[in-house]
């Protein structure tokens, strides 16, 4: 009896209470991603701890007792929104918002941040909601793992690394050819003759929101791909006025090390060179430069400001600035063996010690600002300065030719070259919703690239014929070119444009289940490239002096010339350069339609056509002559999504693309490096790329993820980079085959350990992930010989692709600790490695140049001390390994040195 009064009045008093409540219940949508439903969003009763978090359809429900409210609906990366309600005795008030991008704009809602795709959660959502193939990396990643450039912070993602001693990098083991890079999906120029992308260690990362990369190929992107497009998406600013400074300072145990640190003379400290070659270099020594170095203090630094700023416009638009300013250098030093024409008997033709000074900056500005003009219209302008140099002073000393000169030792080989890019970005975007169902997306750039080498020396000298001592020498008279000043300019001006118009058609109950888009690009470059060389001819019918290799200035003077020592030639008697001009135009329509057959399943079909035309002329000491091509590619995409759960997806792709051969490529112009000359082949023609993929993927909370894909590509015709047979082996590029293969599958875990959120958060998590490739392509030299005017004899009829590691590994450890709100210390561990692979192809009878593997581990300390002040140490490089480039089939060490350790110490400063 008692149990049954007890429970009556339990539910009077239940009853009695509910009647007293009342209830706020909605959906909470994407409107980027069709009006989803967005899942683990917090919802918020403002100056309450009432809140509950959106299920996987983007559902919530509160109960609260009646009266006025606000409630706040929130996610990371996205738009903070708040709205008014008034809750009433016993009902259920119904609220469905939309989170959305700074785009956008609700009546409904007041903006209280911008959209922040620098957090890793918000770019996991991004990649889970997507119905492509995806994957990010944000400034709040990069900064944890202590990533400065760009092309260190891809190499953090699956299935990609970077080539040693550059910022080129190879996706799924394609290099630099195989990929491409845009900035705010637009395309970017080289910075070097040699390549197709730009050197993605320029970017620093102080510019970057996120790096998208997509390894499969999307309709919206140009079709030269293959491996994967990389897009550096620039920092914009909404929020209050942000001003903030900082300062590095650091040193790399090599160069740090070295008693006398000697650089080039003439090359400047801050990267910008004004120096140009003699007016009259023929009737006098007219050179301005020292062959002589100067010493330097090898101690790196870094000096950044930045600072935004946002303030609304009327009603509704708003307006943010973003600009920061950077310059950067460092210091280096490595030294070790190099050895070059190695036989079939495995003795090196070439057996050299080295020692290379290097010293690198980068001075970047840059300015943005995004106009907000309504809730329908935004306009964002960018624009980019970079100035990046690279010095580097190397000698060598041994045999410089076993069978010619300096056969038995005591040959010198000094060369100094001074890299100076000089880049210009400048971006117009603009985003348009014409009403619901209809929106449009457009942007056009201007690119101007400027690349010099403003005064390349090298020397040689040899043993004195007769004398047993090998220091005592004297200037090569073997070769012209042995002792040479170059100077060199390439200029690249291009113009790009997209437009794309979105259309959703039929609606349901959770919004349109299709959307067709009809889009155009253009793209057009004109490249133009000058080099003179001047070779020093020396007169071997005068008895020539003894040469002091610390004292080249002792011999190569005015007095030496007016004594007709030796004599000041081009190759064509004149100043008139060595010259190559392309033009290159790309012409594209596209359509894709996306649909959504249920709940679960999406299909985006889509297909682009291309018109390209590619010119190249030039006139050089080898030839003169033009060559032109142009063509038609229709090239077709797949991408399906089936939702296996609220928290699985299994996605696939399909596509077709192609890649072109770049115009350093086909232009017969000698580059002359110490150890090899590389020409041009205009019979060189385009590859086509069949790419598939399919991968699933898991997310167990908003900062966690588990995926596993699989890959394969198919391209036909392959270009590679191989050595011909002529008199001196020169290095050529050529279709080397008809097919190359390449299967792989990729594993990928983001985890926290432990999460501790209260007060003063503290969370432990890790990271790891892992690429296994297997790949082959075949060789075919009558292919070769039937479509060019070269002749190659490989030494097997198939092999592995040139920069393709069997087995990639990135794995980080990261602790965080508040202490307060305005103070925390932040460590990360970070490890890399790469197997084994290809440097170059070997042929007749000679083995395959091996780049041996490398492991890679960072440490990462970052600290806030007061509001303003921030500290950080950082070590990376810290085993400090042995690199190592060997030929397989001889067994011979090819090259070998180390890097050292870099160590920084960083301090920033708020206002």
């Amino acid at each position: 009896m008692k149990f049954r009064l007890a429970f009556i009045a339990l539910l009077i008093t239940t009853l009695a209470f509910s009647k007293s409540q009342g209830t706020i219940t909605g959906i909470l949508k994407d409107r980027n991603l069709n009006d989803k439903g967005l899942p683990a969003a917090n919802v918020l009763i403002k100056g309450t701890n009432i809140s509950t978090n959106t299920d996987a359809d983007g559902k919530y429900s509160l109960t609260i007792t009646p009266g006025n409210y606000v409630v706040q609906f929130s996610l990371m990366g996205y738009e903070t929104v708040e709205v008014l309600v008034t809750v009433k005795e016993g009902q259920t008030t119904v609220i469905n918002e939309t989170l959305v991008s700074a785009s956008y704009n609700l009546d409904t809602v007041v903006i209280k941040s911008k959209v922040n795709r620098q957090k890793e959660s918000a770019l996991l959502l991004e990649q889970k909601n997507a119905v492509e193939i995806k994957q990010s990396i944000g400034a709040q990643e990069l900064s944890r793992k202590g990533v400065s450039d760009v092309a260190t912070a891809v190499t953090k993602t699956t299935g990609i690394t970077k080539q040693e001693g550059s910022g080129n990098i190879f996706v799924r083991g394609l290099g630099d050819r195989y990929n491409s890079t845009t900035m705010n999906g637009l395309p970017l120029p080289s910075n070097d003759p040699s390549k197709k992308n730009i050197k993605l260690d320029i970017f620093n990362t102080d510019i970057v929101e996120s790096i998208g990369i997509d390894k499969t190929y999307n309709f919206r992107n140009f079709g030269d791909f293959g491996g994967a497009n990389i897009d550096i998406v620039s920092k914009s600013y909404t929020g209050n006025g942000m001003l903030e400074f900082g300062v590095d300072l650091g040193l790399n145990t090599q160069a740090i090390a070295q008693k006398d640190f000697r650089l080039q003379d003439g090359a400047p400290k801050f990267g910008f060179s004004n120096t140009n070659y003699p007016t009259d270099p023929f009737s006098g020594y007219n050179f301005k430069t020292n062959w002589n170095t100067k010493a330097a203090t090898p101690i790196n630094n870094s000096y950044f400001i930045r600072g935004g700023d946002s303030f609304h416009v009327g009603e509704n638009g708003k307006i943010g600035f973003f600009g920061t300013a950077s310059f950067d250098n460092d210091y280096n030093y490595k030294s070790g063996v190099s050895n070059g024409s190695i036989g079939t008997d495995g003795i090196p033709r070439r057996n050299l010690a080295f020692k290379s000074f290097s010293y690198n900056t980068n001075t970047t500005l840059m300015g943005n600002i995004n106009y907000k003009i309504n809730a329908s219209n935004t306009l964002q302008y960018n624009s980019l300065f970079i100035n990046s140099s690279a010095q580097d002073h190397s000698e060598y000393d041994g045999i410089i030719d076993r069978y010619d000169i300096a056969a038995d030792g005591g040959g010198y080989i000094r060369r100094s070259n001074f890299d100076q890019t000089t880049m210009y970005i400048n971006q117009l975007l603009g985003k348009h919703s014409l009403n619901e169902r209809t929106k449009i997306n457009w942007a056009v750039s201007y690119n101007a690239l400027k690349n010099s080498i403003p005064d390349r020396m090298q020397n040689t000298l040899i043993p004195l014929n007769g004398q047993s001592d090998p220091n005592i020498k004297q200037v090569s008279d073997n070769n012209d070119s042995e002792n040479h000043r170059f100077y060199q300019n390439l200029k690249d001006n291009q113009l790009a444009a997209n437009f794309a118009l979105d259309y959703k058609f039929q609606e349901g109950e959770e919004g349109y289940k299709g959307k067709v888009t009809l889009g155009y690009s253009g793209y057009t470059k004109k490249v133009d490239f000058q080099a003179r060389q001047f070779n020093f001819d020396i007169n071997t019918a005068i008895s020539q002096p003894i040469v002091d290799k610390n004292n080249i200035d002792g011999y190569f003077n005015q007095a030496n010339f007016s004594n007709n020592l030796f004599s000041i030639k081009t190759f064509n008697g004149g100043l008139k350069p060595q010259t190559y001009n392309g033009e290159q135009n790309i012409q594209t329509g596209f359509v894709g339609v996306e649909y959504k057959f249920n709940p679960k399943l999406t299909v985006v079909l889509g297909t682009r056509g291309e018109y390209i035309i590619q010119n190249i002329d030039w006139f050089t000491n080898i030839s003169k002559g033009t060559n032109k091509f142009d063509k038609v590619e229709i090239l077709p995409t797949t991408n399906i999504k089936y939702e296996l759960n609220e928290k699985q997806n299994l996605k696939f792709a399909a596509s077709k693309s192609y890649t072109l051969p770049q115009f350093k490529e086909r232009a017969p112009f000698q580059f002359e490096n110490v150890t090899e000359v590389i020409i041009g082949n205009p019979k060189l023609y385009s590859s086509s790329n069949y790419n598939a993929d399919i991968k699933w993927e898991y997310f167990p909370k908003s900062n966690e993820i588990i995926s596993l894909t699989a890959f394969g590509k198919l391209i036909q015709n392959p270009i590679n980079e191989i050595t011909i047979a002529s008199a001196t082996n020169d290095i050529s590029y050529v279709n080397t085959g008809d097919k190359a293969v390449a299967l792989g599958a990729e594993f990928e875990i983001r985890k926290n350990i432990f999460e501790k959120e209260s007060d003063n958060k503290e969370n432990l998590s890790a990271g790891f992930n892992a690429s296994y490739m297997y790949n082959n392509q075949d060789f075919n030299g009558k292919k070769v010989e039937d479509e060019t005017d070269l002749t190659v004899f490989f030494s097997k009829t198939e092999g592995k692709l040139t920069g393709a590691s069997d087995l990639l590994l990135n794995g980080d450890v990261s602790y965080f600790k508040e202490f307060s709100k305005e103070k925390n210390i932040l460590a990360t561990l970070t490890y890399s490695y790469f197997s084994d692979r290809i440097y170059a192809l070997g042929t007749s009878e000679r083995g395959d140049l091996i780049d041996k593997a490398v492991g890679t581990l960072d440490v990462i300390l970052k600290s806030k001390l007061t509001k303003n002040i921030g500290i950080g140490f950082s070590a990376k490089n810290i085993l400090d390994p042995t690199i190592e480039r060997f030929q397989d089939k001889q067994n011979v060490l090819v090259q070998s040195y180390k890097k050292g350790v870099n160590f920084k110490l960083s301090m920033t400063y708020t206002f």
